[in-house]
């Protein structure tokens, strides 16, 4: 049906330093250096549409959130990252991923020098 739209599903999610022109994450990674930006990539394998958000975290302080409204015809990924002009702490931090505001996974990492 023309019009009809159907939710989109996350498959996976990546977490790493870099991008791929997809927006799937090329080079996968846990663990950062402070000045590095750390991206996350929620990939769908098939068509749909919905509301992808993140949350990301050091310990249990939310540090940052952001939202994408998204529409695939096929596969596809959603891209978010964070960076510190200042550079991050040394810690535990993790990103957890929300489809349509219900919880879809979470990445954990470290930041070392």
């Amino acid at each position: 049906l023309v019009g009809c739209s159907q939710p989109i599903t996350v498959d996976t999610i990546q977490l790493g330093r870099s991008l791929n022109a997809d927006q799937s994450i090329a080079s996968q990674a846990t663990t950062f250096k402070p000045s590095e930006t750390v991206y996350v990539s929620a990939l769908n394998s098939a068509r749909g549409e919905g509301t992808i958000s993140v949350r990301w975290y050091m310990g249990q302080q939310l540090l940052s959130e952001r939202e994408k409204r998204v529409s695939f015809q096929g596969a596809g990924a959603t891209e978010f990252n964070i960076s510190s002009a200042g550079g991050f702490p040394e810690g535990a931090y993790r990103v957890e991923v929300f489809l349509n505001g219900e919880s879809v996974g979470t990445r954990n990492f470290d930041v070392r020098d």
